[in-house]
């Protein structure tokens, strides 16, 4: 029987979600690019994969937002928005902790969740994933753009019709009901508007710098000939997760149950259940931090005196924390006259370094802005330490006033959400090794 779908609420979005087993932890699994709830049990092959996910575990599925059965939306999701879904469906599911299972593109989603939310990540296992798909040259593992390009653009132009079955299945690429199936999960799981805006965002998915900050137990498998995600970058991953274990299959098919889906799941199911112990409580984890002082300050101060200093500034914070309060940030220091805050995710860091601006303008200020994202230490006392706060620091350091600057991290993280950049180039950060890659915010 197919298992009853429900709905968490994640914004102003649902979000479609299904709970299979009873196990004695739960595993989330993040989708790849498209799937559907319902019509996912009509695949015998892909029925039993999950059967044996809820044997030993409570397996909890969802549909991505713009996919399936969760809400239509106008264009695919950024990367942050991804993690508050899946963050979201474990609210809704009471989920404290889970193992997280990261399919092909999902495994970019919950890559950046077990960075961010270690304490609620159990263990992360990656299937056929990709912190980043195309080739470059500091990454000759990924596939040539050009070549990939014309693959998703042949799919979509015949979407629906079950085309591509022989790069995603090739030892299945003769199996008439898993073609016919294939067909109609495509027509079921987006439209052909929305799988092209999917493909788009390919090629600017990169969160390698967020694979040093994962902290929590990994399982990378892949298979040796996949055809979609080359092996390169499986091996790629398990070198770059600290602490990661490979396993490397037989097979070409990038679909994760089909050809020798039983190896996969058992491989699974070792690591999940194994006499590991649970993860340690980590104080560290993937967080954006975001500086901002007021420009010409000690100037100011002198010429209007401190009295009247002191009026401006609370006139500022009462603003500045009504901007945090609307983009969920976190204040950690208003020490002098500046500001540090932490946030789960780039974009709403970014939109709320613009809204500190306005507020800035609006009482006869002008603010230089830094955000930066890596990994930060959570202090007893409520605050933050690490490089990744004195790299954010340094980035605020270079901002002109009225300014918002942004390392190459940040900008990394947010591809698809709409924001725009003008690149300042690689610059040196005093007391930080080698050179960043700066951009400020346009509006």
């Amino acid at each position: 029987m197919v298992p009853s779908t429900r709905y968490a609420r994640s914004g102003d979005l649902s979000i479609a979600y299904q709970v299979v087993g009873d196990g004695p932890f739960d595993l989330v699994v993040a989708p790849g690019f498209i799937s559907h709830l319902e019509w996912n049990w009509q695949e015998p092959s892909l029925h039993a994969f999950i059967d044996h996910l809820a044997s030993f575990s409570r397996v909890v599925l969802f549909d991505k937002r713009g996919t399936g059965l969760s809400d239509p939306t106008p264009g695919p999701a950024t990367l942050e928005e991804r993690v508050e879904d899946l963050t979201a469906v474990m609210d809704a599911a009471e989920i404290e902790q889970a193992a997280v299972l990261g399919v092909s593109e999902g495994g970019s989603m919950a890559m950046l969740f077990a960075a961010q939310h270690p304490q609620r990540t159990r263990a992360l296992v990656l299937y056929g994933a990709f912190p980043r798909l195309t080739r470059g040259p500091d990454f000759p593992d990924g596939v040539d753009e050009a070549a990939m390009t014309v693959l998703l653009d042949g799919l979509v132009e015949r979407w629906g019709e079950g085309v591509a079955l022989g790069v995603w299945a090739p030892s299945r690429r003769g199996d008439p009901a898993l073609r016919a199936w294939w067909g109609t999960l495509q027509r079921m799981g987006a439209s052909p508007g929305m799988a092209r805006r999917l493909f788009s965002l390919y090629a600017g998915i990169d969160i390698r710098d967020v694979l040093p900050t994962i902290r929590v137990p990994t399982l990378v498998v892949h298979r040796r000939g996949d055809q979609m995600v080359p092996i390169g970058i499986g091996r790629y991953l398990a070198r770059t997760i600290p602490g990661a274990r490979l396993v490397e299959l037989e097979g070409d098919d990038h679909m994760f149950f089909v050809g020798d889906a039983d190896a996969a799941v058992a491989e699974m199911e070792e690591f999940l259940t194994g006499s590991r112990p649970a993860p340690t409580p980590v104080s560290t984890v993937l967080a954006t931090v975001l500086f901002a002082d007021v420009a010409g300050s000690t100037e100011l101060v002198a010429r209007i005196g401190d009295a009247a200093w002191t009026t401006i500034r609370e006139r500022f914070l009462v603003l500045a924390r009504r901007a945090l309060v609307r983009f969920a940030g976190i204040e950690v220091d208003v020490a002098g006259d500046g500001l540090l805050a932490t946030f789960d995710g780039p974009a709403r860091a970014i939109r709320c370094a613009l809204a500190l601006d306005e507020a800035a303008e609006g009482a006869g200020l002008r603010v230089r802005v830094g955000v930066h994202a890596g990994e930060v230490e959570r202090l007893d006392d409520g605050g933050v330490a690490g490089l990744a706060v004195h790299i954010g620091a340094r980035v605020m350091a270079e901002a002109e006033p009225g300014e918002v600057l942004v390392s190459g991290t940040v900008k990394d993280l947010v591809i698809g959400s709409g924001l725009h950049f003008v690149d300042r180039g690689a610059r040196a950060l005093r007391g930080v090794p080698g050179t960043w890659p700066l951009f400020a915010v346009v509006t």
